[in-house]
């Protein structure tokens, strides 16, 4: 069931969330450093970057829960953190933890949750089906959280988040944890979500999750913003659009001996040469009959993207 009912209808394209030379210093660290974007109504906006990268520092700060030490910020109109509190109640929130009260069953947590935002009984009894109908937990109204699987919550978390028809829907990593399928029913409520004009800021390590979801994107690492664009452009600008995945025991050696003459580009990681080239046949030709090496042959993704402008190493 949509939930047409419910959402905006008046949808424009001024911004929802302007960011301008943001900085947020902790002693002589910069976690954010100058970063400037800008959410247009309607769509969903895709905040990527490696751990540390600064993208929950920036988060709370477009959410007024901490101050930054320079830039502006204007959040469905109103100056952040000034306004904040007047701003937040047009919000809604999924955070990477789920944070719902296990005291009280399915249908509770959205009315308790509604009721800080100052919603009435009325109002709530007409929202209150129509989201769980939203979540597909229509059957499990009086059930208690301990019942629940993680897919459960996770779509519970979404529904308590637009309570308020929030005019902005911020999610942080919204299916960390879930299985395929329960990411999937996930991906198509956020689909319903856009296509009825909700406006929606994304972080998330996944990269499919982002080439399906987001009509733009912004790649943060060490507090900047590096590249903003649609994920196609994106991927068209710095990336050759062709990729050969060359793995195998030999994987390495040929790379050394053949590979880098045939590509444009390789990059090894453990025992797999990712190989990046514009023509792929003379590469593919070569890995006919080679023994001790496989191959996969693809176009070049959003994760081949995000890997050139951050970098492989591992980030804790």
């Amino acid at each position: 069931m949509a939930l047409s009912a419910i959402a905006d209808s008046g949808a424009a394209q001024e911004a929802v969330l302007t960011v301008e030379h943001l900085v947020k210093r902790y002693a002589d660290f910069a976690a954010v450093n100058d970063v400037s974007f800008a959410i247009a109504r309607g769509e969903c906006f895709g905040l990527l970057g490696p751990n540390g990268a600064g993208k929950t520092t920036t988060l709370r700060c477009c959410l007024g829960l901490i101050a930054p030490d320079a830039g502006t910020i204007r959040l469905l109109g109103m100056p952040i953190p000034e306004s904040a509190r007047e701003a937040r109640i047009r919000v809604g929130v999924v955070p990477q933890m789920d944070n719902l009260d296990p005291d009280f069953t399915v249908a509770e947590n959205l009315r308790v949750y509604g009721r800080y935002f100052g919603i009435g009984e009325a109002l709530l009894a007409e929202r209150i089906p129509l989201l769980l109908a939203f979540a597909g937990l229509e059957s499990r109204r009086q059930a208690r959280l301990r019942t629940l699987s993680g897919g459960m919550k996770r779509r519970l978390t979404l529904a308590r988040a637009l309570i308020n028809d929030p005019d902005l829907l911020i999610l942080d990593e919204p299916t960390t944890g879930l299985d395929p399928q329960a990411r999937h029913v996930m991906w198509d409520g956020l689909r319903q979500l856009l296509g009825q004009g909700k406006t929606i800021l994304l972080t998330t390590h996944f990269m499919d999750e982002a080439e399906r979801l987001a009509t733009r994107l912004a790649v943060m690492d060490q507090g900047r913003l590096i590249a903003c664009d649609q994920p196609r452009t994106l991927i068209d600008r710095y990336i050759e659009p062709q990729v050969v995945e060359v793995y195998g025991d030999e994987a390495r050696a040929w790379a050394d001996a053949r590979g880098s003459a045939l590509a444009e580009r390789i990059e090894m990681t453990g025992e797999t040469a990712f190989c990046y080239v514009r023509d792929p046949k003379p590469l593919l030709d070569s890995l006919d009959g080679q023994n001790g090496v496989r191959y996969l042959h693809r176009p070049a993704n959003l994760e081949d993207l995000f890997l050139k402008l951050t970098g492989r190493e591992l980030r804790d």
